[in-house]
């Protein structure tokens, strides 16, 4: 996207606000009236600037796309990493590879005259910083800064700090959270961002922009921090969560800031979900069950929940856009208006859909050399690659599998573990073995690298999204929700967002029984995989083949149940109303 005049030293008088805008219009880009800060370790805007990994990033890109639909006050804030995540190659094993990826930011992001610096093990480390402006349906801007170490004013060693995603030890992890806590806030002021009263933490990876608030209240007032921070915990699995040891910290950090993290956290270390949940005023979890597990597994009350959504424009592949706009306009702004899609046509919903896994197959096709069969009921799965997903649950029983599947379904994979998440890429080679296996029986494909755009290809293009996290710990998932959006049915365990969007037979089916447990206990999944084989035998195949005027019913139900809530312009305007100071105009 051009850069507007937003970023200009000069009068806000140069910025042509066009015909029809206003004066609050053209105020509304001036810095100091925005008044939310938006942190997140990764932001995912476009499969062509690679700074995610899996659905943090892309909830928070998603978040802000809403933000920007609905005139809310709000910068983005998020680290540059030049090599991405990583490109995944599968090599004639099964094991996942990992290809170097390096992208030019001039080509999609602006850079600005700004500069700041973080003093890490004694010396100055420089940030500059890339802005990219997100444009909402109206026209208001929502910019996202990207922070960036690589250029020659940094060591050759401090240059690195903007090139991984979620890569390095513990160290070069600690280093890049200082630059997006203490030299997001530090940007942001030379921005000219003076009236920002609420920092939003997504996830607990930027919480020392704590101590830079602190530093810039004269180290008096920890109760006044509390008051600006609202925290977002997104997972309760112990991977997930940073934890940096005093050791570490000393040798690393500025002395003063040593001093004052020691009395903000005398536990011998820095639990960074610790730090969210002690120093914000509002602490939210993203589902009802996963704030049911938040609360037993920190032993407190005090975490809220906003169910996460997705951004509906963004996620509705085209043609079936074209049907919304025909029959329900406006919800773009008001994807609450997508309820009425019960009024949708059979015909023309099962129409566009077919076409949306005509398009997903020829992908396959140019892709692998594997043709299949758009008549054949086609099941997805694509998650991030980590044990707890179970994406070889199906296998579990290979045979009763082929008894019930074979000749009815086909089925397509993708996914990424992280490089050094060998039970993850275990995963992976597990189901590449069984789709070997099964040849000649039931199609399955592995599709490489997932993202963004094979994301929007896939839940949109198959007939059923399976979900098989081992419960309770899948805190929200969002890939069930962009299928909703295409009226693609969710076949999923009961955890996470689930729990609040099934109806059973109506607008899907859940996997084994409704969800108990708190803790993060194992239990015997056998049981879940037979209710998976007894849920696609007795309810699944059957209506796909024999009842397929109920099948599009529930398509529609997806639509006007599912897809109509779990949006993230619902997300935005719970948090104006409940967790931002904003008008309430924004919500």
């Amino acid at each position: 996207m051009k850069m507007s005049n937003l970023h200009d030293k000069g009068s806000l008088m140069n910025y042509n606000i066009g015909v029809g805008s206003s004066l609050i219009k053209l105020m509304e880009m001036d810095p100091k009236y925005r008044t939310i800060a938006y942190f997140s370790m990764e932001i995912g805007v476009e499969s062509d600037i690679p700074t995610y990994a899996g659905g943090l990033g892309i909830l928070a890109g998603d978040v802000l796309k809403s933000s920007a639909d609905l005139g809310v006050p709000i910068v983005g804030i998020t680290l540059l990493y030049k090599h991405g995540y990583f490109k995944q190659r599968i090599d004639e094993n099964g094991r996942q590879v990992e290809e170097p990826y390096q992208w030019n930011p001039e080509e999609k992001l602006t850079l600005l005259p700004n500069e700041v610096n973080v003093e890490i093990e004694g010396r100055p480390v420089h940030v500059r910083v890339w802005v990219y402006e997100i444009v909402g349906q109206s026209g208001y801007i929502v910019p996202i800064y990207f922070l960036d170490t690589d250029y020659d004013k940094n060591t050759p060693e401090d240059r690195t700090f903007s090139w991984y995603l979620y890569g390095g030890d513990l160290r070069y992890r600690l280093c890049q959270e200082m630059i997006l806590g203490i030299g997001g806030l530090r940007i942001l002021r030379d921005l000219g961002y003076n009236n920002i009263n609420t920092f939003h933490l997504n996830e607990g990876h930027a919480g020392f922009l704590a101590l830079e608030l602190l530093r810039e209240q004269g180290y008096v007032d920890f109760a006044k921090i509390k008051e600006q921070v609202v925290f977002t915990s997104h997972t309760p699995v112990p991977a997930g969560h940073d934890y940096f040891p005093f050791e570490l910290i000393e040798k690393t950090m500025s002395p003063v800031f040593v001093d004052y993290l020691k009395q903000m956290m005398p536990n011998g270390g820095v639990s960074m979900v610790d730090f969210g949940l002690k120093y914000s005023r509002f602490i939210n979890a993203v589902s009802k069950k996963h704030r049911e597990v938040s609360k037993k597994l920190y032993n407190t009350e005090s975490i809220d929940y906003i169910t996460n959504g997705v951004h509906s424009a963004s996620w509705t592949s085209s043609n079936i856009q074209k049907l919304f706009d025909e029959h329900m306009p406006g919800w773009r702004n008001d994807p609450s208006r997508l309820v009425m899609a019960m009024k949708l046509k059979d015909d023309e919903l099962w129409k566009e859909h077919q076409a949306n896994k005509m398009f997903l197959f020829s992908k396959i096709l140019e892709r692998t050399g594997v043709e299949l069969d758009a008549e054949i009921l086609t099941i997805g799965f694509a998650r991030r690659a980590v044990a707890y997903k179970r994406a070889d649950l199906l296998f579990k029983d290979i045979n009763r599998l082929i008894d019930i599947c074979s000749g009815k379904v086909q089925l397509i994979f993708s996914g990424k573990a992280h490089p050094s998440d060998e039970e993850g890429k275990a995963m992976i080679q597990r189901v590449i073995n069984f789709s070997k296996e099964l040849s000649g029986k039931i199609p399955v494909i592995f599709l490489e690298n997932y993202d963004m755009e094979l994301a929007g290809l896939l839940t949109a293009g198959v007939d059923v999204w399976l979900n098989t996290p081992l419960r309770p710990r899948e805190a929200s998932g969002t890939s069930g929700m962009k299928c909703a959006h295409n009226g693609v049915l969710n076949l999923s365990i009961l955890d996470g967002w689930w729990v609040e969007g099934w109806i059973e037979d109506v607008t899907g089916w859940a996997i084994g029984p409704e969800p108990t447990e708190v803790e993060l206990t194992h239990y015997d999944e056998s049981k879940d995989a037979e209710a998976l084989y007894k849920t696609l035998e007795e309810k699944v195949i059957p209506l796909y083949y024999q009842h397929r005027d109920r099948w599009i019913s529930m398509m529609k139900n997806s639509i006007a149940l599912n897809a109509s809530y779990f949006n993230t312009h619902r997300v935005v305007r719970e948090y104006c109303e409940r967790a931002y100071k904003v008008y309430q105009k924004y919500y």
